[in-house]
C-alpha cells in the first residue's frame, strides 16, 4: 500500500511540475504578417510624360537696399538659413550720418527762429503770414531731417522673413545702387517644383490639377501636388508655358531647394493614381476599401472611390494619395489595427515612415 502510495505522489508532483512549467514559460509574441505594400503609381499613358523641373521655395524675393552705397560687409553666404530681422549687409553709413546731421541742424536752427517768431506774432511785431512761413519751413526741414534719418537706417539691410539665402549676386567693396539684388531668399514654408507645359497641350492643363513630384535624389518616392500657376502667355525661346507644382501635405519636406524632379500631371478626369487590382477589398460596411499602412506599421483599412477597372490596375478617384502605402497582397488576412511587416516586391522590409 505504501509503494502505490508513493507511486501516486510521483505521478502528481509530475503533473503538478508540468502544469508550472506551461503556466509561467513566457510565450513569444507572435511576428507581425507579411505584407506586400506599394504607392499608388502614376497611369501607364502618363510615363512618357513626365516634365522635367526643378524645386523651387513658394515664395522666393530678391532683396536690395533701398539707398546706394559702398558695400562695406556681407554677414551671410549663399545655402545659409537666416532669421527674421537677422542683417545680411551694411553699406558704409558715412555719408547718410552726415545727411541726418546736417538735416537735424538746420531743423534745430528753423525750430528756434520758429519760437521767436511765435513770441513777435503774439506782440503784432510780425505779421500773421510771416510767422505761418516760417513754420512751414520748419515743418519742411523737420521732415527732411526724418528721410535722412530713415535713409541712414535703410544701410542695413535685414531679412524679411525665416529663409535660406538661395543665390548671393554681390560682393563686399562693390558699390551697389539703390535697388540692386544682394541676395536671393528662399522663404520657409511651401515648395514647389517649375516646369515648363507644351503650347501644343496647354489645354489639357488647369490650376488645381492633381500631379505627382518623383524627386531624381528618392526615384519611386512619389509625393502628391497640384498645378498651382499657369503662365499667361508662352515663353518666346521655348514656347513652353512656365507652370509652378506646389507639394501637398508633409512630404513636401523631402524636396530641397534646387533638386531636380519629374512631375507627372493628372488627366482631365484625374485619374493619374493606379492602384492593383489586388489591392481592392470588400470593406467591413460593403463599400469599396483599401489597406493602408501608418508610419507606426500598423493597418488600417479606407474606403475609395475608383474608376474603370482595367486589365491588372484600376484608377483611384479618392481615397488615396501618391505618397502612401497600401497592401497590394495579404489584406483579406488583415484585422483593423493589426501590426504589419511591409515588404516590397523584391521582399525587402519597407521602411514606411521614413522621412
Amino acid at each position: 500500500m505504501e509503494q502505490g502510495g508513493n507511486r501516486v505522489r510521483d505521478v502528481l508532483l509530475a503533473m503538478a511540475l508540468a502544469l508550472t512549467g506551461c503556466g509561467g514559460a513566457p510565450q513569444a509574441p507572435e511576428a507581425p504578417r507579411k505584407v506586400l505594400v506599394v504607392q499608388p503609381g502614376a497611369a501607364a499613358d502618363m510615363a512618357a510624360e513626365a516634365f522635367a523641373g526643378e524645386v523651387h521655395a513658394r515664395q522666393e524675393s530678391a532683396l536690395s537696399f533701398r539707398v546706394g552705397g559702398n558695400l562695406t560687409r556681407r554677414f551671410v553666404d549663399a545655402g545659409q538659413a537666416v532669421k527674421q530681422g537677422q542683417v545680411l549687409a551694411e553699406l558704409d553709413p558715412g555719408d547718410a550720418q552726415l545727411q541726418a546731421s546736417a538735416a537735424q541742424a538746420e531743423m534745430a536752427r528753423l525750430g528756434g527762429d520758429l519760437e521767436r517768431y511765435r513770441k513777435l506774432v503774439a506782440q503784432k511785431l510780425v505779421s500773421q503770414s510771416a510767422f505761418d512761413a516760417q513754420q512751414a519751413a520748419y515743418r519742411a526741414a523737420r521732415a527732411q531731417y526724418e528721410l535722412a534719418r530713415n535713409q541712414s537706417g535703410y544701410t542695413r539691410l535685414v531679412a524679411p522673413r525665416d529663409g535660406v539665402i538661395a543665390s548671393r549676386q554681390a560682393e563686399a567693396g562693390q558699390v551697389v545702387a539703390a535697388g540692386q539684388p544682394i541676395f536671393l531668399l528662399a522663404a520657409d514654408g511651401g515648395r514647389e517644383v517649375a516646369i515648363g507645359l507644351p503650347e501644343a497641350r496647354i489645354r489639357d492643363f488647369r490650376t488645381g490639377q492633381p500631379a505627382i513630384v518623383e524627386l531624381w535624389s528618392a526615384p519611386g518616392r512619389r509625393l502628391p501636388g497640384h498645378i498651382r500657376e499657369i503662365a499667361a502667355a508662352a515663353d518666346p525661346q521655348t514656347r513652353t508655358y512656365a507652370a509652378r507644382v506646389a507639394l501637398d501635405g508633409a512630404l513636401a519636406a523631402q524636396a530641397g531647394l534646387g533638386q531636380s524632379a519629374r512631375v507627372f500631371v493628372a488627366d482631365a478626369a484625374g485619374g493619374s493614381l493606379r492602384l492593383p487590382l489586388a489591392a481592392v477589398q470588400r470593406g467591413d460596411s460593403g463599400a469599396t476599401a483599401v489597406w493602408v499602412v501608418d508610419a507606426a506599421g500598423t493597418a488600417h483599412q479606407r474606403t475609395v472611390r475608383l474608376g474603370g477597372y482595367g486589365e491588372d490596375s484600376v484608377p483611384v478617384l479618392a481615397g488615396v494619395q501618391a505618397g502612401d502605402w497600401v497592401v497590394a497582397a495579404g489584406g483579406h488576412l488583415l484585422r483593423e489595427g493589426e501590426k504589419v511587416a511591409p515588404v516590397d516586391r523584391r521582399n525587402r522590409p519597407v521602411a514606411v515612415g521614413a522621412r
